[in-house]
């Protein structure tokens, strides 16, 4: 039922569809005190209280432009993206190491892979769907040309690895919140935030290059402007500073157009099984 509903919605102008999620925008941060809560929480301790207008309209609009970037064909949804700086992962790639692209919940995230894969082979990794209702649509609807799902488990990364080491690139949200044993805890806006330690442990495994890339939402449903941004290694003498080197790089890439980050997102949970911030060290 709900793949069918996206595929109805799909049909419509993006430019409709962000409109309509503005307003889905509002009715979910009026209607959810626990939403409502985590939003301003989240804008205040990264020093945004001022974006939170737009903040909750992105918040819909990231929600319905989904049908839109997984049901419409392809090659309407690639009209739609604007490919910028796209020689700076090209020029990684031509380095025969791999390439992780890293992207956070930032503007249309779910458009990147899709950018990428127009281009190059793109494994992405993914965690499954706790509703059965929606693993159809999640995985179905993400289906791609030239796009490898991985599971998020150990032969999802095993996946990743093979890609790499064979020169290619592969995908990874950094700012979800990692499952117990799989990450750290490391200050994301001044705050602990368990940060997951994948994309420097393949970084050192393989040598592979580290590239940013985030998809900003363009007014009047015009489009995607899809950038890629060269990031550091993740050098750090231990994970806790190694996931502060990449919260830090995430934190000055939603600079670029904050009002667009999914801050209802609930990034500062503790995962089911993992000892609070408290009981163990904090990079800051």
């Amino acid at each position: 039922m709900l793949v069918r509903v996206f595929q109805l919605l799909s049909h419509l102008p993006l430019r409709v569809l962000h409109l309509a999620g503005a307003a889905l925008g509002w009715l979910v941060y009026l209607a959810s005190p626990s939403h409502r809560r985590r939003l301003r929480q989240n804008l205040a301790r990264a020093g945004y209280p001022g974006l939170r207008l737009p903040a909750i309209a992105a918040s819909g609009k990231s929600i319905l432009e989904l049908a839109f970037v997984w049901c419409a064909p392809p090659e309407r949804v690639l009209a739609t993206a604007q490919v910028d700086d796209w020689p700076i992962a090209q020029a990684a790639l031509d380095n025969g190491r791999g390439v992780i692209f890293l992207t956070p919940h930032l503007g249309c995230f779910e458009i990147i892979a899709q950018a990428i894969a127009a281009r190059v082979p793109l494994t992405a990794l993914y965690r499954p769907p706790r509703q059965a209702v929606l693993k159809p649509l999640m995985e179905g609807a993400r289906s791609r040309p030239n796009l490898l799902l991985a599971p998020a488990n150990l032969g999802g990364v095993r996946t990743l690895l093979k890609a790499l080491k064979g020169g290619g690139a592969i995908g990874l949200l950094p700012d979800q919140v990692p499952q117990n044993g799989e990450g750290v805890w490391a200050d994301f806006f001044g705050t602990p935030a368990y940060t997951m330690t994948l994309p420097a442990k393949l970084q050192q495994m393989t040598g592979a290059t580290i590239i940013l890339s985030y998809a900003e939402r363009l007014p009047q449903g015009r489009g995607f402007l899809v950038r890629f941004v060269p990031c550091a290694p993740l050098t750090g003498a231990t994970p806790q500073q190694q996931a502060r080197m990449l919260n830090q790089a995430m934190e000055q890439l939603i600079a670029q157009c904050p009002s667009q980050y999914f801050w209802s997102y609930n990034r500062f949970k503790t995962p089911r099984g993992v000892a609070g911030p408290a009981a163990g060290p904090v990079a800051s």
